[in-house]
């Protein structure tokens, strides 16, 4: 059995995005992931077993908005659905019309770069995220409902495979934490800034890539609250 003096290990597994339900690749890292667990546990560790959700970003927006759009004011309880699985109809409803936009856009002679800057629907994604970002009461109030949904489909989700966590980190919690750390990096020199105003670290001197901290519009990456969790859980 774990004492005071056992060494800390911990586990992260799981970590979905409520834009969709939990699909094969999430049963075989839960079930790695806790068995992991257990056995480190019976080797006399004592483990902390963390998931962190990505519950905010433009992937979350995009089917906030499809259900806005098309939703019909549909619910878990009105359809008969999981709510995991009715918000992940949104999402793939997103992207149809969203090829269609397209589609339509090419045919009037635009490039699929073009037609890709000219989308009606992905601006409205942005101004979603950025309203998101800034607080706008009706946007948030969205957000909570449409994760409230997800949370009960993923519950049941869990219940069934016979998995737990003791600490879970949300992103919409972390991410904030995360654009301070990096600011503070933009300011020491550590990080720089392209001329779209977009932040990023270079990591080419240790044979790894350039990468984008934040978006030019200011908004996060899943980097950027993989650096707030980073400091959270240390």
């Amino acid at each position: 059995k774990a004492g005071p003096e056992s060494p800390l290990v911990m586990v992260e597994y799981s970590s979905p995005n409520t834009n969709k339900p939990l699909h094969l690749g999430h049963v075989r890292n839960n079930l790695l992931g806790y068995s992991l667990c257990r056995i480190l546990e019976a080797n006399g560790n004592k483990v902390v077993k963390t998931n962190i959700v990505n519950d905010r970003g433009i992937h979350i927006c995009k089917s906030m908005l499809a259900w806005k759009k098309y939703g019909n004011g549909e619910t878990p309880a009105s359809s008969g659905k999981k709510g995991d699985h009715l918000v992940g109809d949104y999402y793939v409803a997103f992207n149809q019309h969203y090829l269609e936009e397209l589609a339509e856009l090419q045919a009037k002679g635009m490039t699929k770069e073009q037609s890709e800057a000219a989308s009606t629907l992905m601006a409205e994604t942005r101004e979603m995220l950025l309203a998101w970002e800034a607080g706008d009461p009706e946007v948030r109030q969205l957000w909570e409902t449409m994760n409230g949904w997800v949370y009960a489909g993923f519950d049941e989700t869990y219940k069934k495979l016979g998995v737990s966590f003791d600490k879970i980190y949300y992103e919409s919690e972390t991410y904030l934490l995360g654009k301070d750390v990096v600011l503070e990096g933009l300011e020491k020199g550590t990080f720089y800034r392209q001329e779209d105003g977009s932040v990023w670290a270079d990591l080419t001197t240790d044979g790894l890539d350039e990468k984008v901290l934040l978006r030019g519009d200011g908004t996060s990456v899943y980097m950027t609250q993989d650096i707030g969790t980073a400091s959270l859980r240390y």
